[in-house]
């Protein structure tokens, strides 16, 4: 039996019946659920079972150099309880070792943080003073340049004179020279006490590299 039909033509469509609804069910517009279906992060070398190559060259202290199947080279990490590790994929036949893969990204990783820290740049830190700077601001600073030091960071002390302070520069001259006691330690004083206009100062550099 035919259903009944507006006029102009089509179809009645009952309420709520057929279609896709805005925010309904199915897929999201454009397209799957990322958050289910997200990429993995690629591994940054091939190992074991992932290395699809009918050959490889295998080195390192472990093995007898030389080119090898992959089947065997594989057997060959299984029997030590190792990984193969594929080193140089753009060769032909690929590089590889037998190696801990995980010990190897551990010191890989160490290494790289280490090459960080040394090329870090030195800053100079400054450390200001009166002539009449008193004990308890004197070993709040001390404490200060103490940590810029281990930082690997250089501290220039300075006495500021002003007015009629300047006649004072014994004084500046003893606190920065007790002030370099303070950081024998940890820094160097590169150079005496010296007036720079109404500033005495001195530089203070990390004694060798290493943190305390």
């Amino acid at each position: 039996m035919a259903v009944p039909q507006k006029p102009g033509g089509g179809f009645n469509r009952p309420p709520g019946s057929g279609g896709f609804k805005p925010g309904g069910g199915g897929f999201n517009k454009g397209g799957f659920n990322r958050g289910r279906f997200a990429p993995r992060k690629e591994a940054e070398h091939r190992i074991n079972h992932f290395i699809r190559v009918p050959q490889v060259r295998l080195v390192g202290e472990n093995v007898e150099v030389g080119i090898y199947s992959t089947p065997e080279a594989l057997k060959m990490a299984q029997d030590q309880g190792l990984d193969l590790v594929e080193i140089s994929p753009t060769v032909d036949p690929p590089v590889c070792k037998i190696i801990d893969y995980n010990k190897f990204l551990y010191d890989k990783k160490k290494k790289e943080k280490e090459m960080k820290a040394k090329s870090k740049v030195s800053e100079v830190k400054e450390i200001r003073f009166t002539p009449n700077t008193d004990d308890h601001d004197f070993d709040f600073k001390a404490k200060h340049a103490i940590e810029f030091l281990k930082d690997g960071n250089k501290v220039k002390a300075y006495v500021q004179f002003k007015g009629r302070a300047i006649q004072f520069q014994d004084r500046g001259q003893l606190l920065l020279l007790k002030f370099a006691e303070r950081l024998a330690e940890i820094g160097v004083l590169e150079s005496m006490p010296k007036m720079e206009g109404r500033r005495m100062l001195a530089m203070f550099a990390p004694k060798g590299k290493k943190k305390a």
